[in-house]
């Protein structure tokens, strides 16, 4: 949300109660931290409460344990239970939800709407009792019946077709898509299917083109069906309707059958093969569906090390295409983390985020994260963001003594 130091170019009015004033919101959070601090943790969080959410009950059984990822550095505190929590906008109404978990069952649950700016009870959950809210009371009971203690009453509730809690769960079949190196061969596949469909396209191109890769247009071979079928397990990877398989990391890029086409000295368009390509290229092309997919749907896109393999000026302008109400006219969110400074800028005229959309991480000495806000150190509104940052004035950047890796190359020449 927009605090009182935004600027007026970055935020986004959006209605969150009937007869109530809008709320300011933002369109882009830049995470920016040193290596180990805890920044992809952040963003996996995300992607595991959305897991929860989608397969919990689908994908689990009675006898299995709940997926999460517990503190571990600390034999003390690693068998406390999780807290996942949100609160979100639906059809002009927020939500409130969330649930605590631990290594086996769910201890807590609860689902609010406020459609008149106060709270109005759809669920809420301690143990395998459940206590209905005022809408579809009797469904709730039903659903109830099948509840298991390792999985969420909204997974169950899903399946159950729901239909108070159907809009809730498929809020997180469209968001928080995580785009990290694991997921690349998922989302290539995304992309090179778009380049079959009219709709997406002239899109997918354009994008290519402007990179500025060498790339003036692509083409793709009639997939056989065992690829066709890969295609389409990947986008329902992506949308949270199929599990990602252990035992299959995804099509390569030489699978996806598609060739970029550059042009060569002579004007002539030349078609390279996917091992003639760069990493930078290849990162971009991943990028490019889900981009699209979230623009045009309005969603929230989270990016591990968006800076990872591409430019600093491709990867700024990755971020202003959430940033400008031209590009994302409905109001998509990107999420991501970053080492690249130059993302922060040194003055007002040059600055792709405003203040309150910067984040840092600080890992303290125990191994833990502090996630903390700019606005949290007071900027001027002239400060040089950029160049503090790496002078260490907001911390959250690596602590290195030039002795120590001195010395540590020269024990290794010594022995």
């Amino acid at each position: 949300m927009a605090t009182g130091l935004a600027e007026d170019r970055f935020v986004r009015t959006v209605e969150w109660r009937e007869g109530g004033s809008p709320i300011g919101v933002l369109a882009v959070a830049g995470v920016f931290g040193a290596n180990g601090s805890g920044k992809s943790n952040l963003l996996k969080v995300m992607d595991d409460m959305r897991w929860l959410v989608l397969h919990s009950f689908r994908l689990g059984d009675l006898e299995g344990r709940v997926r999460r990822r517990p503190f571990v550095l600390d034999q003390n505190t690693r068998n406390q239970p999780s807290r996942f929590e949100i609160d979100l906008v639906l059809e002009g109404v927020r939500h409130e939800y969330g649930f605590l978990i631990d290594d086996e069952r769910v201890i807590e649950e609860w689902a609010y709407r406020y459609p008149k700016g106060r709270a109005a009870l759809i669920f809420h959950r301690v143990g395998d009792d459940v206590e209905p809210g005022m809408v579809e009371r009797q469904k709730t009971r039903a659903v109830q019946e099948l509840i298991r203690s390792n999985a969420l009453f909204l997974s169950t509730a899903a399946s159950a077709k729901h239909a108070a809690l159907l809009p809730l769960h498929q809020w997180f079949s469209r968001n928080l898509i995580l785009a990290e190196a694991d997921s690349r061969p998922w989302r290539q596949a995304l992309t090179t299917q778009m380049i079959g469909e009219d709709p997406y396209r002239q899109r997918v191109l354009d994008l290519l083109r402007a990179a500025d890769l060498g790339v003036t247009s692509a083409q793709k071979r009639e997939p056989d069906p065992v690829m066709q079928e890969r295609f389409r397990r990947a986008v329902r990877i992506l949308e949270g309707i199929e599990d990602e398989p252990e035992s299959d990391e995804g099509p390569t890029f030489e699978e996806l059958g598609v060739e970029l086409i550059h042009q060569g000295t002579g004007g002539e368009e030349v078609p390279l093969q996917a091992e003639d390509e760069s990493l930078g290229t290849r990162v971009w092309f991943g990028l490019i569906g889900p981009v699209v997919q979230a623009l045009e749907s309005g969603s929230v896109f989270l990016a591990d090390e968006l800076d990872a393999s591409l430019h600093p000026a491709l990867a700024t302008e990755l971020v202003r295409l959430f940033q400008e109400p031209e590009t994302n006219p409905r109001r998509a969110q990107l999420v991501f983390n970053s080492h690249d400074s130059t993302l922060l800028g040194d003055s007002v005229g040059d600055r792709l985020l405003g203040r309150d959309q910067i984040w840092f991480t600080e890992k303290y000495g125990d191994g833990s994260t502090n996630l903390y806000q700019l606005v949290d150190l007071e900027p001027r509104k002239q400060e040089a963001i950029g160049k503090r940052y790496l002078d260490g004035r907001y911390g959250a950047t690596p602590i290195l003594d030039q002795q120590e890796f001195a010395s540590a190359v020269a024990a290794a020449v010594d022995h």
